[in-house]
């Protein structure tokens, strides 16, 4: 079955910088969307960011752009998210989830995503 692993969460000042892995199994990774959601309490999950099968396009958040950015190692079956300039609205547990098959990077779509992470936490001190 499909495993989604994420890995690299913490806490750090505002300003730093994080880079959040997620290592995925039982699929076929390469054929795959992927993105990456966050979820701060009391706070619906939201969108951060989506990138295709091959890497080729990307979509981001609005609070997101120009500081975070999505990258896949198709070889290593991982996705990644680069964090900078992180700020204390930042604060949330992460998601990465798996998309449709050479599927779209829409938010709305990737949201329906059948498979998920257990999350990691990321919290910024101001």
């Amino acid at each position: 079955q499909v495993q989604l692993v994420e890995s690299g969460g913490g806490l750090v000042q505002a300003g730093g910088s994080l880079r959040l892995s997620c290592a995925a199994s039982g699929r076929t990774f390469s054929v795959y969307a992927m993105g990456w959601f966050r979820q701060a309490p009391g706070k619906e999950r939201e969108f951060v960011a989506g990138i295709n099968y091959n890497g080729a396009s990307t979509d981001y958040a609005d609070s997101v752009k120009g500081r975070f950015t999505i990258s896949r190692d198709n070889a290593k079956n991982t996705v990644y998210l680069q964090m900078n300039s992180l700020k204390p609205e930042d604060t949330a547990v992460y998601y990465c989830a798996m998309g449709q098959r050479y599927g779209s990077i829409r938010s709305e779509r990737l949201s329906q995503s059948d498979y998920w992470g257990q999350g990691t936490q990321v919290t910024v001190s101001s």
